[in-house]
């Protein structure tokens, strides 16, 4: 819920703007955020698990890791991993190649159909996110905008830009 009541969207905050308010709200935003995520990678030309769009999303980040460094990052076993690499191969998302300087070292390495997926699952993405934008005020837009920035920044322990106070972020 957005609270415009000041000159630029500002005003003092009241009992029901604390911290613990807020997150709730956030984390009913962030399910919402999620279940769009879930249904894009639904609605993609190949229907594709969280798993395997995790998997997909972590090697275009990080292109030729092994399997053991993959598993680490998705924080699942490594016989899970080599199964999970195993169908996005047969679904030809993904290939298999020895690394140059470690014969011993598999190297994954998503495919150009890899690619296209996650492009498609981005794009679906932001068609969903624009829809429900649009439905919104632009002072809204702006306001949610401002706070993501602000939320971002504080995460990273980014301080706010120079001349701006720290509640405008």
């Amino acid at each position: 819920m957005t609270r415009l009541d000041g000159p630029g969207g500002d005003r003092v905050e009241g009992p029901g703007d604390g911290p613990d308010v807020v997150a709730l709200e956030i984390a009913e935003a962030v399910e919402s955020l999620t279940d769009l995520w879930s249904l894009a990678a639904q609605e993609a030309a190949l229907r594709l698990s969280l798993h395997q769009l995790r998997a997909l999303r972590t090697l275009q980040a990080a292109p030729g890791l092994n399997l053991t460094a993959l598993a680490e990052r998705l924080d699942i076993g490594l016989p899970t991993a080599s199964r999970l690499c195993d169908r996005l191969e047969a679904a030809g998302m993904l290939e298999r190649s020895l690394h140059p300087q470690n014969r011993r070292e598999v190297r994954l390495i998503l495919t150009p159909q890899g690619h296209r997926v996650l492009d498609d699952v981005a794009l679906r993405r932001e068609q969903a996110l624009t829809v429900a934008l649009t439905a919104m005020q632009p002072a809204e837009r702006t306001a949610l905008s401002r706070g993501m920035k602000a939320f971002l920044a504080a995460r990273s322990g980014t301080p706010p830009a120079l001349g701006e106070p720290p509640g405008n972020r």
